[in-house]
């Protein structure tokens, strides 16, 4: 969902890419119909595994396992993990899917002001 939501909220400061430490292998039909019903393309989501280049190429790793930074990421990648606390919805019920679409569109627009100010403040220092 944090793809998506990123794609379409914050697309002017954030290339989102989604890759998981325990991928499905499929993207749930909840997750597509939550999406669809609050205006969200599932149009290209998947459920890829993290791969150590795709760890080293991210600017910001946002880690929603719940789990430690050192279990799964190497030292130099742990400098750029940002730990969200979420709830996997995988297996639950709709209300249970749309709770944690809104925790985690909230968490992306807090991402994307915070990358916003901080661009501006870079423009604004030149």
């Amino acid at each position: 969902m944090a793809e998506a939501i990123a794609r379409y909220d914050a697309a002017d400061v954030i290339e989102a890419h989604s890759a998981g430490v325990s991928p499905l292998g499929f993207v749930a039909n909840l997750t597509k119909e939550t999406l669809m019903k609050n205006g969200y393309s599932a149009d290209g989501l998947t459920s890829d595994p993290l791969t150590p280049e795709a760890s080293a190429a991210a600017d910001i790793i946002i880690n929603m396992t719940g789990g430690q930074k050192d279990r799964y990421f190497s030292p130099v990648d742990q400098e750029k993990v940002e730990d969200w606390i979420v709830q996997d919805p995988y297996d639950s019920d709709p209300e249970t899917y749309q709770r944690v679409f809104e925790s985690i569109r909230r968490r992306v627009n807090q991402l994307a002001l915070h990358l916003r100010e901080k661009r501006e403040h870079r423009t604004s220092s030149k």
